[in-house]
């Protein structure tokens, strides 16, 4: 079995170099792009297992790219995780609606990140 890859689509950063520590810690490949148009582009060449996605992004925001993702057969059965600051029920219910498969607001403790990270790895068919 391959390695799993992990793409982490943040403009902050910080967050991308605590995500990316927590995700190589875990013996996961990692990628990151800094931009929504980025990500996107990421996500078709890579195929990643797991894509971590924030919602407040330049160039595409992260409801944009979860739908273009879920719009695109080659990346449509990809698991997302949200990791945002968006707090209100209406964008968490938006995401889920778009076909995110879990949502975890920041700040996050990494225990609990590196948790569902793992339960998407494991249920990714």
């Amino acid at each position: 079995m391959s390695t799993p890859t992990i793409l982490y689509i943040e403009d902050d950063q910080t967050s991308a170099q605590l995500v990316r520590f927590l995700m190589e810690r875990q013996g996961y490949a990692f990628q990151h792009a800094s931009d929504g148009r980025a990500g996107l582009e990421l996500a078709r060449s890579l195929r990643p297992d797991v894509i971590i996605l924030d919602v407040l992004l330049p160039l595409l925001d992260g409801f944009q790219v979860l739908e273009a993702l879920h719009a695109d057969a080659e990346t449509a059965r990809i698991q997302v995780l949200m990791l945002t600051g968006k707090t209100q029920s209406s964008d968490i219910v938006k995401a889920l609606a778009i076909g995110a498969n879990d949502y975890l607001l920041k700040p996050f403790q990494p225990a609990e990140l590196t948790a569902r990270v793992n339960k998407l790895l494991r249920s990714r068919a």
